[in-house]
């Protein structure tokens, strides 16, 4: 590499031209639907150890998030329970499934997760399933784990 190529170089890595390594794509979602006159929020979870988190329930619009720190037991209507460690995201495509789990998977330590949220005008950001409903749509709920 010649001096030129070395200067060129390290130009093109000055803070003006950072924006272009700075992001990172994480989560790509398609088909998305978003509800006519949608709000967004965004919020920031922290269960403790072994927290069990929210109570099974749905939200009216796609949510998306980010685990900060731990691990969180992720498990939609329809799909296995899985565990998505610092770094991982998840997403959920709100409207009529259920979104069983979103605890502390960590016995020993605190989760930290960002979420944001797209939510149908006059809708609560989220509203938890009772119990019938929950046995009427049993048979949507994926096999669960064993051991």
């Amino acid at each position: 590499m010649s001096d030129q190529d070395a200067v060129q170089g390290t130009a093109s890595r000055t803070p003006a031209e950072g924006w272009k390594t700075a992001a990172k794509m994480l989560q790509d979602t398609a088909p998305l639907t978003v509800p006519e006159g949608a709000s967004a929020m965004t919020i920031f979870v922290e269960w403790e150890p072994g927290d069990p988190g929210s109570p099974p329930h749905r939200h009216s619009g796609p949510a998306f998030g980010y685990v900060v720190e731990g691990a969180v037991r992720f498990e939609m209507e329809g799909e296995p329970e899985r565990v998505i460690e610092a770094g991982g995201t998840f997403w959920e495509p709100g409207g009529d499934p259920i979104h069983y789990q979103d605890g502390n998977a960590l016995s020993d330590a605190r989760t930290r997760f960002v979420v944001t949220m797209l939510c149908a005008p006059g809708k609560p950001m989220l509203e938890l399933v009772e119990e019938e409903e929950l046995a009427q749509r049993a048979h949507l709920r994926a096999p669960r784990p064993t051991g």
